[in-house]
């Protein structure tokens, strides 16, 4: 791997941005996508796309998105202990969320903050066997009391952001990060079109990526009603499960996943055929993946009069926690598949997509 892409890398993984609060992610983003694109495309909601323009009318919208944002949490109540209530944004499993360090993003300033945790001593007789829910959890910036709190600046509607490092792991294979759900699609966009620049394309590229997926996939509609796309990929990273079982679905180090199914996209088929074959043709390694969460290709497929639209990207396992472990072989096969898609949906493709028998 390049020194330019593990750096790009750490710097949009370790960037904090939950859903509603993406503003640090679309700055940096906004900054490096700007030169690699003709013009830039910012909806209501924070959506940001690029787009590389074609001099042929005709040519075909095509439309890679990615999401800005991350799971969190929002305060929605300062205790008289001075503690910080919270709820949760995007999904989280409760046991992973205890004695963890994050970030409190007030108005004007950053904290650090820890979620709390019950100490072994303390548990006892029947809470030992209290099932634990999220919205349980407080969080804990050491104020003394809810007066201290509210004299830092603490407000409900705060937002608090896990505060991670990333690092390769032992064998250089693998990493540790936070939020490659989904800064991984950023640094991909950013990527192909460093590698596309000064190659002429068959369509209008449109890459960028939407808010608020986590909460509900609510950012990609006034994306692409803004920008009108013939097809639809959304970028994004899938829960692996794979550490006990070769057999999982999902492995590391097997390649780009292709998401045929999930509860709400079933995969268009001449869609499929064509990505099935494009990889094959260039020897990228690809695994299909049956979903059980969705994506922003569910909510962009039914937009304006229809639009064909999939999920492409990377497992990774331990998503939606502090951290979580992919594979670089993965990460540079999706990089390799969304590069030569690009290249290769011409007019008479992309119809064929669209509206062949």
């Amino acid at each position: 791997m390049e020194d330019r892409v593990w750096e790009r890398i750490v710097k949009y993984t370790e960037l904090q941005g939950t859903s509603g609060q993406e503003q640090l992610v679309r700055r940096a983003f906004r900054e490096d996508l700007t030169p690699l694109v003709d013009r830039i495309e910012q909806n209501g909601l924070g959506g940001l796309y690029g787009i590389r323009e074609n001099s042929d009318k005709q040519a075909p919208r095509v439309m890679f998105g990615a999401h800005l944002d991350e799971v969190g949490f929002i305060v929605i109540k300062v205790t008289e202990r001075g503690m910080l209530e919270v709820r949760a944004v995007g999904g989280w499993n409760p046991y992973t969320v205890s004695a963890q360090r994050f970030t409190l993003f007030t108005r004007n300033q950053t904290f650090p903050v820890i979620s709390s945790s019950v100490s072994p001593h303390l548990l006892r007789g029947e809470g030992a066997n209290r099932q634990l829910q999220t919205n349980d959890i407080l969080f804990d910036g050491g104020f003394v009391d809810y007066a201290d709190a509210i004299a830092t600046g603490v407000r409900p509607g705060d937002f608090i952001v896990p505060d991670v490092k990333t690092v390769k792991l032992a064998n250089g294979k693998r990493v540790v990060s936070k939020s490659w759900d989904n800064r991984f699609g950023l640094v991909t966009i950013l990527n192909a079109l460093e590698n596309l620049r000064g190659k002429a394309l068959p369509n209008e590229l449109i890459m960028g990526a939407n808010v608020q997926e986590e909460v509900g996939t609510r950012g990609v509609a006034p994306a692409v009603h803004q920008l009108q796309p013939d097809l639809f990929f959304a970028l994004d990273s899938s829960a692996a499960d794979d550490i006990r079982s070769a057999s999982g679905q999902g492995q590391l180090d097997q390649g780009t996943i292709l998401r045929v199914f999930d509860p709400g996209v079933i995969m268009p088929l001449r869609l499929k055929e064509f990505i099935l074959d494009t990889a094959s043709d260039a020897g990228i390694p690809l695994q299909y993946f049956v979903a059980q969460g969705g994506t922003d290709a569910r909510a962009a497929q039914s937009e304006n009069f229809g639009i064909p639209a999939v999920a492409l990207g990377v497992v990774s396992r331990y998503i939606h926690t502090h951290q979580t472990v992919w594979s670089i072989a993965d990460f540079e096969a999706a990089q390799a598949l969304v590069e030569i898609l690009a290249e290769r949906l011409d007019r008479t493709t992309v119809d064929t997509i669209v509206y062949g028998d």
